[in-house]
């Protein structure tokens, strides 16, 4: 089983914040990894790097422990998509013209089309672009 994995999904894993049923989700779908497989758009490290230099300088948490999750990102059946950007002139575009969302947040929508894969994502809006156009939400079996 595959899926496409949301950076918000995959931040809840360090900063475990939000709402009870977000984090249940989250950490549903981290122990799905253990016999799944995650595709990730090539723009998440980025986005990850962003969220992760943000907390820390916000002290909403620690480098040591930053240092500790990224280990265990790095140990996940996580694999980056290599055609995210050249379809982000094209699908990628054409997803933001139509569901008005930012192109970056699309880049995991185009992909979930392109492979046919559920989306794992705790962004309300994409999950709402995501139904509408066909895309499942992931749920472990």
């Amino acid at each position: 089983m595959s899926f496409v994995l949301d950076n918000s999904v995959a931040m809840c894993w360090l900063l475990n914040d939000g709402r009870t049923a977000d984090v249940a989700y989250a950490r549903m779908t981290l122990d799905a990894l253990e016999q799944a497989s995650a595709r990730l758009p090539s723009l998440w490290a980025l986005e990850a790097a962003n969220v992760i230099a943000k907390a820390e300088a916000r002290s909403l948490v620690a480098e040591s422990r930053t240092r500790a999750f990224i280990a265990v990102l790095m140990r996940l059946n996580i694999n980056s998509d290599t055609q995210t950007a050249d379809k982000a002139l094209h699908d990628t575009l054409h997803l933001a013209r139509r569901y008005k969302l930012s192109a970056h947040d699309l880049a995991y929508l185009e992909l979930a089309l392109r492979e046919g894969l559920p989306l794992a994502t705790l962004d309300a809006d994409l999950g709402k672009a995501a139904l509408k156009a066909g895309v499942k939400r992931f749920h472990a079996t």
